[in-house]
């Protein structure tokens, strides 16, 4: 039987969660970090993500967060986001867990987003913890984003460093205990510890489906259903199938 068929028969007879990556949003253009031709190939990963750098020369790291915003801020979520919308709609889905930072899954129409490693829709102060919209700054006309308490202002993502959001996490470890399946898309599983997520829900029980455009390092040790392909075309016809079974 395809892979396709076999994923959405699992799927629309229970409940689960997908845990995404970079993956998933290169078709809407924007780059990975970690292939040969993503962001860290082309910037030292440790002058631009690292917390004590930000803290070291906030200025620095600044202008690299400056074109990642107004690059961010300019794509469109794809078909397989609108797809995981989709398939939170109908009752299937009951999260997206996700590692990017884009803010794609919710401009896409996904509800339920856990970010493990933050946003950058978002900054926060480091001082006094107020957060703000970054649509609201004009980073053409600024040098640095300011607090109203007048600290600098930190993209509200997640450096290294810095722990995951404890709420975040933990809310995703409890929808990974209690999920039928999980659909793992678009990442290759490496960054710790969020790769956890799908690993968790495989000790207690739940389906892995994969979508990938290679074989990972989930694929080999815990993957059930391994769909080879691009996600915005392997995720909609996943959710076609899907309402064709429960007949919608």
């Amino acid at each position: 039987m395809d892979n396709i068929i076999k994923a959405a028969e699992i799927i629309a007879k229970s409940k689960g969660i997908a845990f995404t990556g970079a993956g998933i949003s290169t078709p809407s253009n924007i780059p990975d970090f970690r292939s040969p031709s993503g962001i860290w190939a082309k910037y030292n990963v440790r002058e631009y993500a690292y917390i004590d750098r930000f803290i070291e020369n906030p200025e620095k790291v600044w202008e690299f967060f400056k074109l990642r915003i107004k690059e961010f801020s300019k794509a469109l979520p794809n078909n397989a986001h609108m797809a995981f919308a989709e398939l939170e709609s109908i009752g299937f889905l009951e999260a997206v867990i996700t590692q990017n930072i884009d803010g794609l899954h919710q401009k896409g129409g996904s509800k339920n987003v856990l970010e493990l490693h933050g946003t950058i829709t978002k900054l926060v102060c480091l001082n006094c913890q107020k957060k703000y919209e970054s649509k609201d700054f004009d980073f053409e006309q600024i040098k640095l984003p300011l607090c109203k308490c007048g600290k600098i202002l930190k993209p509200d993502v997640v450096f290294f460093g810095e722990p995951l959001p404890e709420g975040v996490f933990n809310r995703a470890v409890s929808l990974a205990l209690s999920s039928s399946f999980v659909i793992v898309a678009g990442t290759s599983g490496v960054v710790y510890p969020a790769a956890q997520i799908p690993y968790i829900a495989k000790r207690n029980g739940a389906t892995i489906i994969e979508i990938n455009k290679e074989k990972t390092e989930i694929t080999r040790t815990i993957t059930d259903i391994f769909i080879q392909g691009s996600v915005d075309i392997s995720i909609p016809e996943i959710v076609e199938n899907v309402k064709k079974i429960i007949g919608k």
